[in-house]
């Protein structure tokens, strides 16, 4: 008997030695190369492995107390303890077969790891794709204010009755096998006692069976109780997302793809609301219904029905992540290729008109065509992939099945078990397996939200380039003055680019119209940019009544300033919808008054449907004058006191151009007004007239003081009065 627990002893020890051995191969591993260490922990093999070795670790020291115990006292030896060993045993002989197997694939990763890494290195080539699961504990932790309704006491009592619900699904769980097996051993004749009719016994099974499952009494009602729990999330996600999309400066959104960013954030709304109700109310009941059934099973039966259990959910669980990880890339592909299709059709359909400008409908469906097919290509590998998934899983589970199918079936030929016992353990395998078959699929479904999680938090943690500082206080504006002081900028200033703007500096009192004219390029647009404070100077300052643009809130700024664009987009809403954009709050009486200014009133009315006439897709309904006019009528409803005109009427003819300038007059009466003016013949009363060339002022003054300078301006001016009369010239030939 000593010897046999000695060699139990040494057992433990090889057992020990082995696992510190892997765990120092794996430490190798990770500080071979920063690609290794990056791909290691990036797949979780590092945390996975380092969980293995803490079981493996109390087991031994379990394994090694009951040989210790063995050495010291033979006679206390009684069937519990033998049962023991063998547990440790099994477990500590599986654990060392998987060490084992670490040991080797790490070994090969050590190997193999400084060709790949410099490989990479030399060729430039990124680095793999990081698993969906990298810094998990770091994204929950950012679902957190969205899971959890912390000013709203009434939703957190919802969601604590679902999660009690919860809680009591997996007691209804280990209820039901147990009332069926009372009933089928009330059923069953032994001939020991004379037969009844199980009432009582099948009352309590069917009202078990009542409770259970998915579409059960207790899962519906826990259903219920989530719906609110999981809208409020959706809706803080939605909300948030789309006002930092409205804080992130213009620089931005000039660069960003509209049609990828709104399927980013769709998805990745829906998938932080799907990850909420996958992991709480499907993981985690699947791996608690586990834990009980060993527990259960270990007691009930023996020891060896638990192990049979453990080790196939086990098995099942390690394949489903092991490949779900390996296919983790095609999905990520796909996903990529799939918002490069629909950026591509929004973008295509946009350009309606550019499109059909050139003829190049067929040029665009071609595109789209091969778009399409790289994305179903991707697809096809991912779909490939998950046929392989799934019949790993079915393979683990027959496996599992048949194992413990015989050995009840041993069980009860030896008279250890009855007919009961059979159903009960055949009824809470199907039980166990059934939601486990779907475990595979929360598991990919949890992967492939992660993956569409991860595009829009990479959109949180886009920054605002413009910001209020914490101290800033709302603008005040008395007469309007409009100071830029040395100004100097330039959009690129991390490149060693020419600045847009070099030492501008001019005033404009309140009231005053200054018009900015030049070639195009020379800085007009990138003035009313600054000034509307889409972007921050480089060197100098801007001033409104003496106050900093960059010390106040950008809500306010904005708030005293009106534009009218060159290009007007619109809503695709009506007409009264777009005017009352410049106040929200603005009566109906007041929108019209507007409209009458603007000189849009009448031909408003002159519409089937009024003021509720929809505009279409960007206003391409209206024409271009009276999409300006709408513009007109909205900036005069906001009665800004600071106004910019954007080259207002240069895409316009003489007489629509004609009515835009009557009604602007409206618009700049007692207001400060910066006008950038292309045709010259509109600026003519301008208070002050600046002359900008290659992001400098090279000329300033009035009009009849530019035209006697003989510069730039005078080339200008007279260039555009010769334009009439080549035209005529041409049109006569």
């Amino acid at each position: 008997m000593n010897a046999f627990a000695l060699a139990h002893l040494l057992i433990s020890i090889s057992c020990v030695l082995l696992i510190f051995q892997t765990a120092l191969a794996h430490s190798r591993v990770c500080r071979s190369t920063s690609f290794d260490l990056q791909r290691w922990r990036n797949y979780h093999a590092s945390m996975f492995m380092w969980y293995i070795w803490a079981i493996m670790a109390v087991i031994w020291i379990l394994r090694l107390w009951t040989a210790v115990w063995m050495l010291v006292d033979p006679s206390s030896l009684d069937p519990v303890l033998f049962g023991l060993n063998r547990v440790w045993d099994v477990i500590l002989s599986s654990g060392m077969l998987f060490c084992a197997l670490v040991y080797l694939v790490a070994g090969y990763m050590r190997r193999s790891a400084l060709l790949r890494g410099y490989a990479l290195l030399g060729s430039g080539t990124s680095q793999p794709e990081p698993s969906a699961f990298a810094n998990l504990f770091s994204k929950l932790r950012k679902l957190v204010p969205f899971m959890w309704p912390r000013k709203n006491w009434r939703l957190q009592v919802v969601i604590l009755i679902s999660v009690l619900l919860l809680v009591l699904g997996r007691v209804i769980n280990l209820l039901v096998p147990l009332s069926y097996r009372a009933v089928i051993n009330a059923l069953a004749d032994d001939g020991s006692k004379p037969m009844r009719f199980p009432v009582p016994e099948l009352l309590i099974f069917v009202t078990y069976k009542f409770l259970q499952g998915s579409s059960g009494l207790v899962a519906t009602l826990q259903s219920t109780f989530w719906i609110p729990a999981e809208q409020f999330t959706t809706r803080s996600v939605a909300i948030q997302m789309f006002e930092h999309l409205h804080r992130l400066s213009l620089r931005y959104h000039l660069n960003r793809k509209t049609g990828e960013v709104l399927r980013v954030m769709d998805r990745g709304t829906q998938a932080i609301a799907s990850l909420v109700s996958y992991i709480f109310f499907n993981i985690v009941p699947v791996l608690v219904d586990i834990f009980a059934a060993v527990v259960f099973f270990m007691v009930q039966f023996d020891i060896y029905f638990g192990l049979v259990v453990l080790f196939t959910m086990f098995l099942y669980l390690l394949v489903t992540i092991w490949i779900t990880e390996w296919r983790t890339k095609y999905r990520r592909t796909m996903i990529d290729l799939d918002n490069a299709t629909n950026a591509k059709a929004v973008d295509s359909l946009l350009n309606f008109e550019t499109v059909k400008y050139y003829g190049n409908e067929d040029f665009e469906i071609q595109n789209y065509q091969d778009c399409i097919l790289r994305y179903q290509k991707a697809d096809w590998v991912s779909q490939i992939s998950l046929k392989i998934l799934n019949s790993a899983q079915n393979f683990v589970i027959a496996l599992g099945l048949l194992v413990g199918c015989l050995l009840c079936a041993k069980r009860i030929v030896d008279g250890q078990l009855n007919v009961g016992d059979f159903v009960l353990f055949i009824t809470y395998l199907q039980q166990l397996y059934q939601p486990l078959n779907w475990f595979g699929t929360y598991y990919r479904m949890i992967n492939q939200n992660f993956i569409d999680m991860e595009k829009m938090l990479d959109l949180f943690k886009e920054n605002p380039e413009i910001k209020d500082d914490p101290d800033a206080k709302p603008l005040h504006v008395d007469s309007g003055t409009v100071v830029f002081d040395n100004v100097s900028f330039t959009y690129e200033p991390l490149k060693a680019t020419s600045p847009s703007l070099h030492d501008i500096s001019f005033e404009v009192k309140g009231g005053q119209t200054v018009a900015l004219v030049g070639p195009s390029g020379g800085g007009k647009s990138s003035i009313f940019r600054l000034l509307f404070r889409f972007y921050d100077v480089q060197q100098g300052k801007i001033l409104i009544d003496g106050q900093d643009i960059r010390h106040v809130t950008q809500t306010s700024l904005r708030q005293a300033i009106g534009v009218v664009p060159q290009d007007t987009v619109l809503f695709n809403d009506t007409i009264e919808y777009n005017i009352r954009y410049g106040n929200v709050k603005a009566t109906e009486d007041e929108v019209r008054k507007a409209a009458e200014m603007a000189q849009i009133h009448d031909r408003i009315l002159s519409f089937p449907e009024g003021y509720k006439t929809m505009v279409g897709e960007r206003g391409l309904r209206l024409s271009g004058g009276e999409k300006q006019r709408v513009a007109i009528a909205r900036t005069l409803l906001k009665q800004p006191r600071i106004v910019l005109l954007d080259e207002a009427t240069s895409a316009l003819d003489t007489t629509t151009e004609r009515q835009i300038q009557k009604a602007l007059v409206g618009v700049t009466h007692g207001r400060t007004t910066l006008v950038i003016a292309h045709r010259l013949s509109t600026i003519v009363g301008a208070d002050l007239i600046l002359v900008l060339k290659e992001g400098r002022i090279v000329e300033r003054g009035t009009h009849q003081a530019l035209l006697q300078m003989g510069g730039v301006y005078h080339e200008l001016w007279h260039k555009q009065l010769d334009e009439p009369k080549e035209e005529s010239a041409a049109q006569a030939k």
